[in-house]
């Protein structure tokens, strides 16, 4: 979770059990070298906590985010000043420094709640005071295979890279959910119809490739004036739960009693057919996106099947899950969460080519005992 939040909701995070990080495997590893997402970063993670002072960071509202803003030593912040500079160059100007004279680091933050504990970037031009941010994290295998999942099958494209036990990530620009329903979901300039289009969208691109815990403040909502209207996106900014949870419903974010508000409001205003028919639209996006870049896929998936992202009990849990929703017993002989994702994969592939019956999922208003 990496936006600054009420403090209602950093205690809801709080309560919640986090996820044990797991370490990148070899053949992760491999990978990452492979498609250049490994390379050597000049501040690592580790060297972030070691900080001198540390207050509290509120919002505007002067609400408590949870986050802290971190104070170092005069010469420890001057090394990692020029460091943090340029890992911010190599994930926006793919390593050229000859930009970055004019931008300096204007605050450092660590997030004190979520799973990856993150360290936020923030750098700001002096030309123009503009500003922006990146974060510095531990690196987790659950969240690259995320990330990498993202970039492959979604509309959305993630810059990152990893080094030992560190993840620099770019920041994702967008409202988060929570506070798009608090501010933007009745708003009379956004029509119904394309809010209800795109959450069946996201809400069918989760459950394919198994991204989990989607509540509305793990997600943001990136709004984009068109031509005549305006358009949305849902994109995902927490990828701590990509394949770990063993419930079905935990990869389906219409089934969050924190989504209620936008599901309930969503399916007043799509039927049946309309919502059937923009599931085949993103099914049929990610068929395409898959056939694109076939042979990095398969080797991600081929990593993935070898690195350990959750406990047998719940690979178990999850493959039942899925071969009784898709009648489908090839998910029963996987022993791993990577396998799972495989399997759901080429199972939609198959449907796409017309060698079985497509199985869609049916988006409408959960009952109480269907929320997570």
């Amino acid at each position: 979770m990496e936006r600054s939040k009420m403090s209602k909701v950093g205690q809801q995070r709080r309560a919640t059990n986090k996820k044990p990080s797991y370490p990148i495997s070899d053949e992760l590893r491999e990978y990452l070298a492979r498609f250049n997402r490994d390379k050597e970063l000049p501040v690592r993670y580790s060297q972030l906590l070691h900080w001198e002072e540390a207050m509290p960071l509120y919002d505007k509202d002067g609400n408590d985010t949870l986050w802290l803003t971190v104070v170092y030593n005069p010469e420890k912040m001057k090394q990692f000043s020029e460091g943090l500079k340029k890992i911010y160059a190599m994930l926006k100007t793919a390593g050229d420094l000859t930009f970055m004279d004019h931008l300096y680091v204007d605050r450092i933050d660590f997030c004190t709640f979520g799973n990856s504990n993150p360290f936020r970037i923030r750098i700001v031009n002096s030309l123009n005071e503009n500003q922006d941010y990146y974060y510095i994290k531990k690196a987790d295998a659950s969240r690259i295979f995320g990330l990498e999942l993202e970039h492959l099958l979604s509309p959305n494209r993630i810059h990152y890279f990893t080094y030992h036990n560190t993840l620099a990530e770019e920041h994702i620009v967008g409202i988060p959910g929570d506070m798009f329903v608090d501010k933007w979901l009745n708003s009379k300039r956004l029509k119904p119809v394309r809010i209800a289009k795109e959450l069946v969208k996201f809400n069918e691109r989760c459950f394919i490739r198994l991204l989990g815990d989607m509540r509305s403040y793990n997600f943001i909502v990136d709004i984009t004036p068109d031509f005549e209207d305006i358009q949305l996106t849902i994109r995902p900014m927490d990828f701590d739960q990509q394949s770990f949870n063993g419930r079905l419903n935990f990869y389906r974010p219409q089934f969050f009693k924190e989504n209620n508000e936008l599901v309930f409001f969503c399916t007043k205003h799509l039927n049946l057919a309309t919502s059937l028919q923009y599931q085949r639209e993103e099914q049929s996006h990610i068929f395409r996106r898959m056939q694109l870049v076939r042979i990095r896929l398969e080797t991600l998936l081929t990593s993935m099947r070898a690195t350990e992202l959750s406990t047998p009990e719940k690979v178990k849990q999850l493959r039942t899950s899925l071969a009784e929703y898709y009648k489908h017993s090839p998910f029963q002989a996987c022993e791993s969460m990577g396998e799972l994702v495989s399997v759901n994969l080429h199972r939609l592939a198959h449907s796409l080519r017309g060698a079985s019956q497509p199985i869609y999922n049916e988006f409408s208003a959960p009952s109480e005992d269907q929320l997570e």
